[in-house]
């Protein structure tokens, strides 16, 4: 599989929310090529152990809610190497939320999933244009926050957030003269993550492991694509999309919010699932 030019030896990486999951399965990824990698996470004790695992690697503790973590982290990356050839904008949590409760969990989130994206962004998003050089800015966002399932509002808005901001960058990016900076939404499908370890011991037949996930984006980044859709073992894409297609249609059609799971709609909402394409 031919690569981005940006993933290439000695080039540099930097992964937010890289001690487990899919930015561990990045970090190591990344590693393989020869590249450096600046690994951050906000539990340091994880972080160390994850990162003795990684080649060609180093350890930033960063509360990526917090611009001044954010902007050490790009310090000391620069510090250095003096480059960076990718940010992944990875780190995210999840806390139980509901519309009026929760607040603190709701602050807590929101904080660390979108106000995380956005720090990000403001801070490496200039010294990567300025250095003239193809380079990748990712942002890990959320079916959720495309379709917006019930139960977790908070998470869902946060996920909704990343993904208006990373339309938003990249088209900020290729309206820059001499920007070789591109931008790319990550949307996982059902993943095995230390997220999910916490209620699943092991990993269930429907889910993918976090390698696949890095995999299926280098390749969807090679083709050029700017929305890295992945499927899992229980939903193909082609299920997503019609998925997407019905919420976007609560709009269009003028149907109550969040119609997929309104009961005076469950029998429409099949029917249109099981459509054949024309």
């Amino acid at each position: 599989m031919k690569l981005h030019s940006a993933l290439a030896k000695d080039h540099v990486a930097v992964i937010t929310g890289a001690a487990d999951g899919i930015g561990l399965a990045a970090a190591k990824k990344f590693a393989s090529l020869g590249m450096r990698v600046c690994m951050a996470d906000v539990d340091a004790d994880k972080l160390k152990k994850a990162t003795a695992e990684v080649d060609h690697a180093i350890a930033i503790p960063t509360d990526v809610s917090k611009l001044a973590d954010v902007q050490q982290l790009r310090d000391r990356a620069y510090d250095a190497y003096q480059r960076v050839d990718v940010l992944m904008n990875n780190a995210g949590i999840g806390r139980a939320t509901d519309s009026w409760t929760e607040y603190e969990n709701w602050q807590a989130v929101l904080n660390v999933n979108l106000w995380g994206v956005i720090n990000g962004v403001h801070t490496f998003a200039p010294a990567m244009i300025d250095q003239g050089t193809p380079a990748l800015i990712i942002n890990t966002g959320s079916k959720q926050g495309i379709t917006s399932p019930p139960g977790s509002p908070a998470y869902n808005v946060s996920k909704a957030g990343v993904k208006a901001v990373t339309e938003a960058l990249q088209h900020s990016l290729r309206n820059t003269d001499s920007c070789q900076v591109s931008a790319h939404l990550l949307v996982p499908g059902f993943t095995y993550t230390g997220m999910m370890r916490r209620f699943m011991a092991e990993k269930p037949d429907g889910a993918w492991t976090a390698e696949q996930v890095v995999e299926f984006l280098l390749a969807s980044i090679a083709r050029g694509d700017f929305y890295v859709l992945c499927p899992d073992n229980d939903v193909p894409r082609e299920v997503d999309e019609k998925r997407i297609e019905w919420a976007m249609g609560d709009l269009i059609e003028n149907r109550p919010p969040l119609s997929r799971w309104h009961p005076k709609y469950k029998e429409a909402f099949e029917a249109f699932m099981n459509e054949k394409p024309t």
